[in-house]
């Protein structure tokens, strides 16, 4: 892979992120899951379709686990894993996994985990018109898995009592919800993201817990910004201390 093919850039958390030019740019969507993530400090956790790694990195950067498996499909994008790792100092909190969360097992990341999050692809592979880069294509279509495929794959590798989080389109959570609680995921938190007050949601985030019982937590709506369009105060808060405020968690 050659560098003209790559950019390379300053990130939150004091972070360097080299990513493909033609591959998905880093966005809020990859930021607030890496803030919504029940921290385990001693835990391990995976991230499944890691693309860059940049949830991982976040996620290492910030000590919210102590070791992390960071799974994807495209063998350049492990490689870009690695160097982002290496980078920032953070090879010995991550690991690489190159595999197909269709196919991926327990043992595939060293045993069962605490932890699994994913910004899985959005949109559906028969959805809209297929990007002209490839990485691009996979990124955002589910053309190497669905969602249920990601919420399976979660399942298998988590422990009892383990957390499934996903960054995900609100127009699809009643496909999101039935596809966790059919994998043995309970939902247990839920959170609804807006633009503005003015806008209808643009994300949702969603805790599912493994083996739990029924009863979800729903949120206060998280808006981006305020009634003057500045960055809300829940929103500053997230960017600053890199986790959601307290009112955010389970009671």
């Amino acid at each position: 892979m050659s560098d003209h093919n790559e950019k390379t850039e300053q990130i939150n958390e004091q972070l360097s992120l080299t990513s493909m030019k033609e591959g998905l740019t880093f966005g809020t969507d990859a930021y607030l899951l890496s803030a919504y993530v029940r921290r385990r400090t001693r835990g391990r956790a995976v991230d499944l379709g890691s693309g860059t790694g940049v949830i991982a990195l976040l996620c290492a950067q910030r000590g919210t686990y102590a070791h992390i498996h960071a799974v994807e499909l495209q063998s350049d994008f492990c490689d870009l894993i690695t160097r982002n790792a290496e980078d920032n100092g953070l090879a010995d909190r991550m690991t690489a996994v190159c595999r197909d969360v269709r196919d991926l097992t327990a043992e595939d990341v060293g045993g069962e985990v605490d932890a699994v999050f994913s910004n899985p692809p959005y949109m559906r592979a028969s959805s809209g018109v297929g990007n002209t880069h490839t990485e691009k294509d996979i990124a955002r279509h589910e053309v190497h898995g669905t969602i249920a495929d990601f919420c399976r794959a979660a399942s298998r590798i988590l422990k009892f009592g383990g957390y499934f989080t996903v960054v995900f389109r609100p127009d699809r959570e009643a496909e999101l919800l039935c596809a966790l609680c059919e994998a043995g995921l309970t939902p247990k938190r839920l959170t609804t993201v807006y633009a503005s007050q003015n806008h209808v949601p643009c994300l949702i985030l969603v805790e599912a817990k493994k083996g739990a019982a029924h009863g979800m937590f729903v949120t206060k709506p998280l808006l981006l910004t305020d009634e003057n369009g500045e960055e809300s105060a829940e929103c500053r808060y997230i960017y600053e201390n890199g986790a959601f405020h307290e009112q955010y968690q389970n009671p």
